[in-house]
Order: C-alpha cells, then structure tokens, then sequence
C-alpha cells in the first residue's frame, strides 16, 4: 500500500517493553495498525509476536512504554476497561469451554458496544457452527474451534481484532476457510492486527507485514513488497 492511501493509525505501539517476572520478552516494540488494515505479526516461535497481543490487552502486566488506542493510552488500564474501547482478542488457545454447546459458548461474551453480530447472525456467517450448534465443545474439530472463537468475539461489538495463530494445527482445506472469513471481516471494515507463523497464510489476508525478532521490530513491509523481500524475510522465520 503507497504512502499516498495510507490511513490514520488506529493503535500506535512506541518503545513497548514488557516482561514475564524477571524475564523480559519485548524490547522497545514499535509498529502502528492503520485503521480498516489487517496487519501481521510474523516471526519465529518465541519472538514476542503473542506477548505483543497480550500485552495490548494488558494481560502482561509488567510493561513499559506506550499503546495508544484512537489516542488514548492503554498503559495502566485493566483488562476489562481495554476491552470496552473496543478491542477483542482471541487468543492461539481458542479457550471454548468444553462442557458448553456452540450456542452457550457464543451467548457468553457481554455486549459492549453498539453494532455487535447477534448469535443467528453469528450462525448465517458461520454455517459450519449452525450445523453444529447444540454440540458440546469437546465434539469440535480444530477448525470449528477456531470459527467458534473468531465468532465468539464479534458478539462484543468490538471493531479492532487481536487474533493468535488461527491456522496453527489445521488442514489446509480449513485454513483456507479461515482466510477468507478473515477477509470477510475486513471487508466489512473490521481492523485487525494477526499473529501467524505461517506466512503463506499472512500473504493471503494482510495489508502489511510487521516482522518481529527477539522482542523488536526488525522490519515493516506492505504486502506489495513482502515478495520482493522474501529471502530476507526468511531468515528472520528461520525458513
């Protein structure tokens, strides 16, 4: 995307450090998400690309520097008064609770603002989780987990998305499908910012690459020139 049709910054992230106890796992973290972009976190496993999320939502606690979301700083909010500014997250562990049926799992999050998909919504663009609405999440598929979560969080009404790993452990046919509700959701003006180890995936759905290693940012690149940059950009996944 050229500089002439770059958008406002919807998440400004400038020298993000955060740590896990003692131990450190950001080191001054800087990116932006331009808003109604879906942006990617790549890098190998360990990078800080999901403590990057999780410290957005500020569930890593420990961690200095500055988030601004629309202009307001996040640093030293809750998570639950993040996550009323309108953000969501889903997380790489998908977290369904088993012992609930599709549509339990789906009734659980809280409307927090206006414009938030109701549960038949929900179901109409997830025609898999329709066909399996009444079964526990124990009887899922990975896939139908990840569609779950994904959907599980539009009911909020939140406009910017955190997502982790959502093709991790899945066959390519459902990543495929998973893609496209991605492109789906951004189409329909969704922001997102995606953590993804597979960058064949990260091709398909993004505005910009963000590539991350050992807690830095060590490049930025629009999707345009991510394959002009590839044999770098290898390097830094370990490819």
């Amino acid at each position: 995307m050229s500089s002439e049709t770059a958008k406002a910054p919807l998440l400004q992230v400038e020298n993000l450090n955060a740590w896990y106890a003692e131990s450190q796992a950001l080191h001054g973290m800087n990116f932006e998400v331009p808003e109604g972009e879906l942006v990617t976190l790549i890098g190998r496993n360990g990078a800080g690309k999901s403590t990057t999320l999780r410290s957005i939502m500020g569930i890593v606690r420990k961690r200095k520097g500055s988030i601004r979301f629309r202009g307001a700083e996040l640093i030293g909010r809750q998570t639950y008064e993040i996550a009323r500014q309108g953000i969501a997250y889903c997380p790489e562990e998908r977290a369904i609770f088993a012992s609930l049926s599709v549509r339990e799992n789906l009734g659980l999050p809280p409307v927090l603002s206006a414009g938030g998909s109701s549960d038949e919504e929900l179901l109409e663009q997830f025609p898999n989780l329709r066909a399996r609405q009444n079964s526990m999440g124990t009887m899922l598929s990975g896939g139908e987990q990840q569609m779950l979560a994904i959907a599980r969080i539009l009911r909020t009404g939140s406009r910017f998305l955190l997502l982790d790993e959502p093709s991790e452990g899945l066959a390519p046919v459902v990543v495929k499908e998973i893609g496209q509700q991605i492109l789906r959701l951004k189409q329909r003006g969704y922001t997102i910012l995606l953590v993804e180890q597979n960058l064949k995936f990260a091709q398909m759905v993004a505005d910009r690459h963000v590539v991350v290693e050992h807690g830095q940012v060590v490049d930025v690149l629009a999707a345009d020139q991510l394959q002009a940059n590839m044999a770098r950009v290898k390097t830094y996944l370990g490819v």
